[in-house]
């Protein structure tokens, strides 16, 4: 992998009230009683341990997910999910035709490092996060070593109702991590909007 050219905040585009606060609090007690969420079981390192955290997929069909020895088959868009969908493709200029909700039920919910760089994204990834509920920290740092005067690390705090563009190049350069925080915090829903390969039917 090359050296990074640029920093990381050069890849993304942060909009810290893309939702009001009302409409915010609202979609999330929404999502929190509607979506199908589940605690799933993942490969990491070897070993086989329950996601720090909920998850639920929803996309197109054919839209077929798979990480960290886990494949996701796509559930049938929400409504609510739907019209955020059209509202981020209209905002970003990014077409998107799947979504991985996280609902970080406290501050013991977490996400560990790694990049969105699975074959089915394709080799250069927009992906577009958005935050309802309590704000949470993520991270980022260089996959490898940057060059002289540009930061290893970065952190953006996730303010209920912002929305996260990743640009294509962040997750070739980058990887991001939401660690676990000993603040009090309450419940936060991220949706993160993906565009997949889409698989063809057999």
């Amino acid at each position: 992998m090359s050296v990074p050219d640029a920093a990381v905040s050069d890849y993304l585009d942060y909009y810290d009230a893309f939702l009001g606060v009302a409409e915010a609090e609202a979609l999330r007690n929404r999502l929190w009683r509607e979506l199908a969420w589940s605690q799933r079981t993942i490969t990491l390192f070897g070993r086989r341990v329950l996601q720090p955290r909920l998850v639920a997929w929803y996309g197109d069909a054919g839209a077929v997910y798979t990480y960290s020895g886990l494949t996701l088959e796509p559930l049938t868009w929400h409504p609510a999910l739907l019209d955020l969908r059209r509202r981020i493709e209209a905002f970003t200029g990014y077409p998107f035709n799947a979504v991985l909700a996280n609902a970080y039920r406290d501050g013991r919910d977490s996400m560990g490092w790694h990049a969105d760089d699975e074959r089915e994204l394709g080799p250069s990834p927009a992906i577009a996060s958005l935050t309802v509920g309590d704000p949470r920290v993520l991270r980022f740092r260089a996959r490898c070593k940057p060059p002289a005067g540009r930061p290893a690390s970065y952190a953006v705090t996730l303010e209920n109702g912002s929305l996260l563009l990743m640009r294509p190049g962040c997750q070739e350069r980058f990887q991001h991590a939401l660690p676990r925080t000993a603040r009090p915090t309450g419940l936060r829903i991220n949706l993160t909007l993906r565009n997949l390969r889409v698989q063809a039917p057999d």
